[in-house]
């Protein structure tokens, strides 16, 4: 990878860590199914009339902005306000790896490696010490919804899948902007029956910090971040880029102790150590496996 874009993914990735301590802030004085609102009708308009649709079925469309969208950042704010911290939301978050796969063996027929395996295990493993340390920033509610969250991105993965399978052009950011139209009128109705008052009232006195997260989480994380990832994904094998994704929970307790001032225990780390431990697991089990027996062989060979 060329030095710019490494930059660009390193950059990209940091973008996305912070992100969550940007949402914290944004979530002092914007309610979460408000903010959800702002977000995507931000990132739909005005764009909806400059970027063309992806050009395959608008219900595959909606069902991806359903479940990605709607689903993921309805549950992820939620949980957020219910007392999640933004650290462990940006780690357990990471979990949509395994819900990918898991959901591609039963709609998709794939079969998965014993690698992927082992590092589901330890994922999961690392959502249990989160589990066994509920109290202060971590509550029941709030991590059954950010579980909720990374299994709905789950669900929209196989969706994008699908949608690339239709599809003879790739058109990530399209795929984003109308994605984001349908997944609006979604949390604009359950605002309106669920919270109508916070829905009012969360953009009548909007200080500057509110401003700064929405437009933070709208243009970097969103509009941003998905149009340089596409970008890298275009010029790179995706083995190439997607490891970089395991720095997302790096910077995300990073910008949760610098931002919020979150404290970083020890469990916290090892919860950490277990899940990131699970990822890279998934990404380079098989292909260490895979080099182990040329190595050997190059060893004998010079022996």
């Amino acid at each position: 990878m060329r030095p710019r874009h490494l930059l660009l993914a390193l950059g990209i990735v940091f973008i996305w860590g912070v992100n969550f301590a940007i949402i914290k802030l944004g979530l002092r004085q914007v309610s979460p199914l408000a903010l959800g609102v702002a977000r995507f009708f931000l990132a739909a308009f005005p764009w909806v009339f400059f970027i063309p649709r992806p050009k395959v079925p608008l219900g595959m469309i909606a069902l991806y902005g359903f479940l990605i969208f709607a689903l993921q950042f309805g549950f992820l704010f939620t949980g957020m306000k219910l007392g999640m911290s933004a650290g462990l939301s940006s780690l357990i978050l990471q979990l949509q790896v395994f819900f990918t796969i898991g959901l591609s063996v039963l709609m998709l027929g794939e079969r998965p490696t014993g690698w992927q395996l082992a590092g589901a295990v330890l994922a999961f493993a690392g959502v249990g010490v989160v589990a066994l340390n509920v109290g202060g920033d971590v509550t029941v509610v709030g991590l059954i919804l950010l579980v909720a969250a990374a299994a709905s991105w789950g669900g929209g993965n196989i969706v994008s899948k699908r949608i690339s399978q239709r599809s003879s052009t790739s058109n990530v950011l399209g795929l984003v902007v109308w994605g984001s139209l349908f997944a609006l009128p979604v949390l604009l109705a359950v605002a309106l029956v669920l919270d109508p008052e916070h829905l009012v009232s969360s953009f009548t006195s909007l200080d500057w910090v509110s401003i700064g997260s929405i437009a933070y989480i709208v243009y970097l994380s969103t509009l941003l971040g998905f149009a340089v990832w596409a970008g890298l994904l275009a010029r790179y094998p995706v083995s190439t880029v997607a490891p970089f994704t395991l720095l997302v929970p790096v910077f995300g307790f990073l910008g949760s102790t610098v931002l919020l001032g979150e404290p970083l225990q020890g469990w916290k780390l090892g919860a950490s150590s277990l899940v990131i431990a699970g990822l890279c697991i998934n990404l380079f089990g098989s292909r260490f496996a895979s080099r182990a027996p040329r190595v050997r062989s190059d060893t004998q060979r010079t022996l």
